[in-house]
């Protein structure tokens, strides 16, 4: 009874993504979270940082840690879109990705390595619309960096996940993408094999991949695998 008392109270530590601070909550309330970008989180893991699950938003990183030993077998929980975002009152007139053509916009988007800004960089390059980069301003260490950015005006476009941009309807508004451009975009996640907690680290992951929360992944505008 002793021991089944404990393995209630574990709390884990799960790395994941930043585009699911929201959402992972509401899966599972009692865990400790540590949201960043799904690139600074592997690289913490690679040196050794004490986790128990990895959640990315894409699969290139958990697969990679899948080849080195350093997590069970990744597992598709979720999919999501990429979507232009401009702030509510667009003054710049933003109406298609085409737009960001014009000269003078301040764009902004997330660092390369981290999964929405080389989502976003392939969009870019499959719309022939590259030299566009020239007008980022900012390159940001995660999407939740990019949707404030454009939400406080200091910029006038920014590439996010759908999910992101729904979760701040009052000051933004999004643009959807031609659809031959929409990269695919997929989430793994996979229990790191150093957690000293590996039954509760498989229960989450298992949680995750639940009809519940599948549920709660729905609700939150992610596409389900």
């Amino acid at each position: 009874m002793t021991a089944g008392l404990g393995a209630a109270a574990v709390k884990l530590t799960v790395f994941a993504a930043a585009s699911l601070t929201t959402v992972f909550p509401q899966i599972d309330g009692h865990q400790r979270y540590d949201f960043a970008g799904s690139d600074q989180l592997a690289f913490q893991i690679q040196q050794g940082a004490p986790a128990d699950v990895f959640a990315s938003a894409n699969t290139n990183y958990p697969d990679q840690l899948y080849a080195q030993g350093l997590v069970e077998k990744p597992k598709v929980f979720a999919t999501n879109e990429l979507v232009l975002i401009v702030p509510r009152d667009n003054q710049a007139g933003i109406h298609s990705v085409y737009d960001l053509q014009q000269k003078g916009l301040r764009i902004v988007i997330a660092a390369q390595g981290v999964p929405v800004g080389d989502y976003t960089r392939k969009a870019l390059a499959s719309l022939g619309l590259t030299p566009i980069l020239k007008n980022v301003v900012s390159e940001e260490t995660d999407v939740k960096g990019v949707v404030a950015k454009v939400a406080l005006g200091e910029a006038d476009a920014g590439f996010v996940y759908r999910t992101d941009a729904l979760a701040d309807v009052k000051d933004l508004a999004s643009i959807k993408l031609p659809a031959a451009a929409q990269p695919v975009i997929q989430y793994e996640l996979a229990v790191v094999k150093s957690t000293h907690h590996l039954y509760t680290a498989r229960k989450f992951v298992a949680r995750v991949l639940s009809k519940a929360g599948r549920l709660a992944l729905a609700r939150a505008g992610f596409g389900l695998p």
